[in-house]
């Protein structure tokens, strides 16, 4: 009696652990609904012709683990964009399949659903599901051709099921493969930092942490005593972004040798403009600017402090900085600035199993 008990709870692990697995239903189409949950931020403005499902977010994930994506099976979006990391790559320049290194550094991954206003450092992805066909077909990154793809995943038993699953059919398309992995990026929520529980009243920060928020959201005064880093201009909002293109002084006319937005958009007034980013997760993003020059926080707050060089394009913003003597914060000041900005790491993120690889 005992050891049928037994073979009847292992039949019922197994059974609940299957179910579980949208790999292993049946191969019919499902536009189950996916519940996103975005806690206290504002409801994402998700595109109508790509409300999210349970079965494409799974197909997303899929594709985003998937080393069929490059020419020889090697690499993986997820490669160069890893969970413990942010989804970011702590590499200065991402390595592709062909072992040559990418031009520019890899940015995070998360809050993608709140980017309207193109993907990349320069912004030549209108779209999530644009960017994410991109690297695909990068000769430094993963350098496969999309019918090559398309052929592969056409022979996978385990993709033509999920693709009639999301998508009502077999058939497999660049199309629907941007739009999958654009809903699964779409579900890469992060809000749940020790900032986000100090505002909602959950946490405390410390002394040195609440020091660093004052001065993050504090304007520099050239005619007072007061020294605040200026940071909440450009890294704003919720998402610590304001998503728009700008020049935040790190070359000289001379020096720039990367074009930026300029390369995307014709306009000369666009020269070494690059994305801003978020600061969420920062921590754990290294290295910084579009191409990795800054290795750590403190060499970033060092920029801002004095560091700030002067061109045709530099943001306006920048004008405090670029004053003799710059934001003249102290080493103290410095030390509160970066105490804050790890208040920004969502370790929840940085775990969160429905990101993680489904193989």
């Amino acid at each position: 009696m005992k050891k049928l008990f037994l073979l009847i709870l292992a039949a019922i692990g197994i059974f609940a652990c299957d179910s579980k697995d949208p790999v292993d239903l049946p191969a019919v189409y499902d536009p189950t609904p996916f519940n996103l949950v975005v806690g206290d931020f504002p409801a994402p403005d998700i595109p109508a012709d790509n409300k999210l499902t349970v079965a494409g977010v799974q197909l997303g994930r899929m594709l985003f683990y998937e080393k069929m994506l490059s020419k020889d099976g090697s690499q993986a979006c997820a490669d160069c964009h890893q969970q413990k990391d942010a989804f970011s790559d702590i590499r200065r320049f991402s390595i592709g399949v062909e072992g040559l290194p990418g031009k520019r550094q890899a940015m995070a991954i998360m809050n993608l659903a709140w980017h309207h206003n193109g993907l990349f450092w320069d912004g030549r992805a209108p779209h999530l599901r644009d960017q994410a066909l991109k690297p695909i077909q990068d000769p430094l990154e993963m350098n496969e051709k999309l019918p090559q793809v398309v052929a592969k995943l056409e022979a996978d038993k385990r993709y033509t099921d999920q693709f009639i699953r999301a998508f009502g059919d077999a058939t497999v398309t660049p199309e629907r493969m941007g739009l999958a992995l654009e809903q699964f990026m779409f579900t890469m929520v992060s809000n749940n930092t020790k900032y986000d529980k100090w505002k909602n009243g959950s946490a405390t920060l410390t002394d040195s942490e609440e020091r660093g928020r004052i001065l993050f959201f504090s304007e520099f005064d050239p005619f007072g005593t007061e020294r605040g880093a200026e940071c909440f201009h450009c890294h704003a909002g919720f998402n610590f972004t304001n998503d728009e293109f700008m020049n935040n002084g790190l070359d000289t006319d001379a020096e720039q040798t990367d074009e930026g937005r300029q390369k995307v958009t014709g306009n000369p007034l666009d020269k070494a403009k690059f994305k801003v980013p978020s600061l969420r997760n920062i921590a754990l993003t290294p290295p910084y600017m579009h191409d990795g020059r800054f290795a750590t926080l403190e060499e970033v707050i060092d920029h801002y402090d004095h560091g700030v060089k002067a061109s045709a394009t530099v943001d306006e913003l920048m004008q405090y900085n670029l004053q003799p003597g710059g934001l003249q914060l102290t080493a103290q000041d410095k030390a509160d600035l970066v105490a804050f900005l790890k208040t920004l790491t969502d370790e929840s993120f940085l775990n969160e199993p429905a990101f993680k690889s489904p193989f």
